[in-house]
């Protein structure tokens, strides 16, 4: 959206020489659609040429272009400098080094694999912080010196030009299949939702959620809870979805005077979701594909039901939270028209149509559907919310695609990259089977205690970490004990990441509640406790899956799959307005009791 202002002479002047320094990232922006792009298109590619290629595009945007001080700006220069020189290293002696199978054989390559272990860790943290690196840092620091633990936690020992030459020259870290993944999937559904946000994709799905739900009881929240899990199905990612939904529906709510705690809370709760809705979800899907060798396809429709009940969870505590107070409606005048919301619609139903008819109708691989629905978004650049064609709207649109979709490339590669760290020393140490050992031993090799110790596990960590990497961690340790006390593959990664999601709504460290406490003014933590009451249901949807784990066979067994979610709506609908609603201490607990009966034992 432009500003209405009117402007001072200075700033078109301002905005030229903006455009001037953007040039080059529109092109390296460009690179970066271009090579991931190709990929899918130009047949199959050594792992390590694409991926160190896949390092070296991602490094400018994490160490330059997010650059905030001097400093890190003139370090980011150099230390991009020789990334790309070392990743180019790397793929131009692609054949040599996989003769090597992982040896390092002279000290310049010692030197290397050194310096792009520590350029990966350094550009994670500049990225999303300390935590990340930190783990991988000890991690890294397990395998170097863990022979030295006592006990069967230590581990025999590794030669260091073995260990550091799996991590760096070989696919065993660095280039290992996680940031396959990253190159060869993430990074095209990335950029399919950076062509469509860059679009009228965006207004579309506020003008949908509002005609919807506009006209009902809390509206503005739950035009809040539509939008956002349209807007999270193409984002992928719960602070993007914040903070440009957020920023329509945040000030919306408060304007109708829904308390500013409530207000930030749906959006927050809302937005999380977004990494579990399909048609797109988040890297933490693809990232699935590789770890179960489940199909794309069938991740998806095992994540339709539950991201259904997701939502419903929210839009049932937003109309127990209309119990107490005063949610009004959005005015007529706030309505969109008949005709607007179906034009824009369109700007994400047609790509989103074309994704899942190559994908279902024709078989073509999840990447190779995107890049086709990928090219018909980029067409749709041409036109604006009137149907009017501009070459000049479409380049200006374009150039936006570009940037954002180099930038988001690069900060999910930075992230994967760095996790991919932890997954290559777990292998080499077999410290996850030692960690699997500890968690079947404190659970005495029941089920739910190890569910119970993982769902700890994954809500820490993934208070400091994104989505995907607390998920990849958790479950490479945690996962392998969830399967071999009887829980399906597929399941127990769902119920892994489901808790890595809701990390972020659980308080003491919240990053989307952080961010819409902000937006609307109001104090963190009253934002988190209200988003966890408001989305109780949140919490108890995945223990709800390991019990009726018919729900996610809607591909399969469809009649039971829906019969399940029914079952676990209605107990869900028992339990939020058993804590949200004004009701006598007494009814209360007996809401819960029953809510809580009905998805656990009937």
């Amino acid at each position: 959206m432009h500003p209405t202002s009117q402007q001072t002479p200075l700033e078109p002047l301002a905005e030229q020489a903006e455009a001037r320094i953007h040039l080059g990232w529109v092109a390296l922006g460009a690179i970066s659609v271009a090579f991931h792009m190709g990929l899918i298109f130009y047949g199959l590619t050594p792992a390590l040429i694409s991926r160190p290629i896949h390092m070296a595009l991602a490094l400018p945007w994490i160490l330059i272009f997010a650059a905030r001080t001097r400093f890190e700006h003139v370090s980011g220069w150099i230390l991009t400098i020789l990334g790309v020189a070392a990743c180019g290293w790397i793929a131009l002696n692609e054949e040599r080094l996989a003769n090597q199978y992982g040896f390092i054989n002279d000290n310049f390559q010692m030197g290397l694999a050194i310096f792009l272990i520590l350029l990966a860790l350094e550009a994670a943290r500049r990225a999303i912080g300390w935590p990340l690196p930190l783990v991988a840092a000890a991690a890294l620091a397990y395998g170097a010196w863990g022979q030295h633990i006592p006990g069967e936690f230590g581990h025999p020992g590794l030669p260091m030009q073995s260990f550091l030459g799996t991590l760096a020259i070989a696919e065993g870290g660095l280039w290992g299949s996680l940031t396959g993944v990253s190159v060869g999937v993430v990074a095209i559904f990335v950029i399919l939702g950076a062509v469509l946000n860059a679009g009228e994709a965006g207004r579309g799905f506020m003008n949908l959620a509002s005609a919807v739900a506009g006209r009902l009881t809390g509206g503005a929240a739950k035009v809040s809870v539509i939008s956002s899990a349209l807007f999270g199905s193409i984002s992928g990612s719960a602070s993007a979805n914040v903070a440009s939904t957020g920023a329509v529906t945040i000030p919306t709510m408060i304007r109708l005077r829904y308390p500013r705690s409530f207000a930030a809370a749906v959006e927050a709760v809302a937005s999380s979701g977004g990494q579990i809705m399909p048609p797109l979800m988040g890297a933490g899907a693809f990232v699935m594909v590789e770890l179960t060798g489940t199909p794309y396809a069938q991740i998806m429709m095992a994540a339709v039901l539950p991201s259904f009940l997701y939502f419903a969870a929210v839009w049932i505590g937003i109309n127990a939270y209309a119990t107490r107070h005063d949610l009004r409606p959005l005015d007529a005048s706030q309505q969109p028209a008949r005709r607007e919301v179906v034009i824009t619609s369109m700007f994400f139903a047609v790509p989103f149509f074309i994704l899942l008819e190559r994908m279902f109708h024709a078989g073509y691989t999840p990447q190779y559907a995107a890049s086709i629905a990928v090219l018909a978004a980029i067409l749709l650049l041409a036109m604006n919310a009137r149907l009017e064609f501009s070459l000049r709207g479409f380049a200006a649109r374009m150039a936006d695609a570009l940037v954002n979709a180099g930038k988001q490339i690069a900060l999910i590669g930075s992230i994967i990259i760095c996790a991919s760290l932890v997954i290559g020393v777990l292998a080499l140490t077999g410290l996850g089977v030692k960690v699997t050992s500890l968690i079947l031993s404190l659970s005495s090799d029941a089920l739910w205690p190890a569910l119970l110790l993982t769902a700890i596990a994954c809500l820490i960590l993934g208070m400091e970490v994104p989505t995907t990497a607390a998920y990849v961690i958790c479950v490479s340790v945690a996962g392998p004990a969830l399967i071999s006390l009887g829980l399906d593959p597929l399941l127990a990664h769902l119920f892994v990441f489901w808790f890595a999601l809701i990390s972020t709504l659980t308080p003491p460290v919240c990053g989307v509640v952080f961010i819409a406490a902000g937006m609307a003014n109001e104090n963190w933590l009253k934002v988190a406790m209200t988003a966890m009451a408001l989305g109780i249901g949140l919490y108890i949807i995945p223990l709800a899956m390991i019990a009726n784990p018919e729900i996610i066979g809607l591909a399969s067994e469809p009649v039971a799959a829906l019969l399940q979610t029914l079952k676990i709506a209605a107990g869900l609908l028992a339990i939020s307005y058993g804590v949200l609603a004004r009701l006598n201490p007494l009814m209360r607990v007996g809401l819960i009791v029953i809510g809580m009966g009905i998805i656990f034992v009937i």
